[in-house]
């Protein structure tokens, strides 16, 4: 409920002039002509149905005048029924399907976190890897004529 009324107050307040801009004033007419003879029952049917976009509705909803009461208590009986199914369902979990509910859910943080340290690793080695590379050579051997050698300082220096 308290999504629906952030949609709602969202497009009421900032998205009508956004909207009058994109679609023609004929039909921006008509959907209000509709919300205003139907809104409450439409925001109602659109609730029911599993398929409609939430915040769609709730968006629409603030785009045209329907009261922000008749809205409310459209979209709370609306949500009623799944409302209810859902807590029955979340209910009989009990026994063996919680525990694989519970151990499914281990299981996809477990792997989150295995691809979450894979992907913290490789950045780890490739930041070593150019460390590596870029790392400052201090001394290294060079050949005399006598046949013996010996190492050069960083400042060239034998």
């Amino acid at each position: 409920m308290a999504g629906a009324a952030v949609c709602f107050w969202t497009a009421r307040s900032l998205g009508r002039e956004a909207v009058e801009k994109l679609c023609s004033k004929t039909g921006l007419a008509t959907i209000e002509r509709f919300f205003e003879r139907h809104g409450d029952q439409s925001v109602l049917i659109a609730r029911l149905l599993p398929f409609v976009s939430f915040d769609f509705v709730s968006y629409f909803a603030g785009l045209t005048s329907m009261s922000f009461r008749g809205f409310m208590i459209a979209t709370g009986i609306g949500q009623l029924p799944a409302t209810i199914v859902y807590s029955y369902v979340g209910g009989m979990l009990t026994g063996g399907a919680k525990m694989l509910v519970t151990a499914l859910l281990i299981f996809f943080a477990l792997a989150a976190l295995a691809v979450l340290a894979r992907q913290l690793y490789r950045e780890h080695a490739s930041r070593g890897k150019e460390g590596a590379d870029t790392a400052p050579v201090l001394r290294q051997p060079c050949r005399q004529r006598s046949g013996g050698s010996r190492a050069v300082g960083p400042d060239g220096d034998r």
